[in-house]
Formats: C-alpha cells, sequence, structure tokens
C-alpha cells in the first residue's frame, strides 16, 4: 500500500520528528492508541462506527509483517 511506503519515507526523512523511534516504542504506540482513538474521532468531530471496523485485516497485516522478508 502507498500509505505504508509513504510512512516509512516519513520516518527515514524526518525521524527527528517522531515521537516512537523504535520498533518496541512503535507497537506500544499502536497498543496504546487503539485503545484511545475513538477519542480522537470524537475530538475531530468524526463520526467513525469502531464497531463496523474490521480489525482483523489490520491485525493481520501487523503479525505478518513480523515474519515477512
Amino acid at each position: 500500500m502507498q500509505f505504508i511506503e509513504n510512512l516509512r519515507l516519513d520516518f527515514i526523512q524526518n525521524k527527528e520528528q517522531w515521537e516512537n523511534k523504535t520498533i518496541e516504542d512503535y507497537l506500544e504506540a499502536i497498543s496504546r492508541y487503539t485503545e484511545d482513538i475513538n477519542g480522537y474521532y470524537k475530538n475531530t468531530n468524526q463520526d467513525i462506527d469502531l464497531k463496523e471496523i474490521d480489525w482483523k485485516v489490520f491485525s493481520d497485516i501487523l503479525k505478518g509483517s513480523s515474519m515477512y522478508e
């Protein structure tokens, strides 16, 4: 996906702006952020129903990427 490639390039080009510079810190932030994302949507006036989101694909991507070459 182009989004992931853009994210990777942003990290390379703007590493000093990233709060989480290690994979351990980044994965921990993902864990915490998924618990708080509803608050983000509410604060930015986005009507997103998280019950309708299929998180399986996202979890498959994260898991698969841990062993994909």
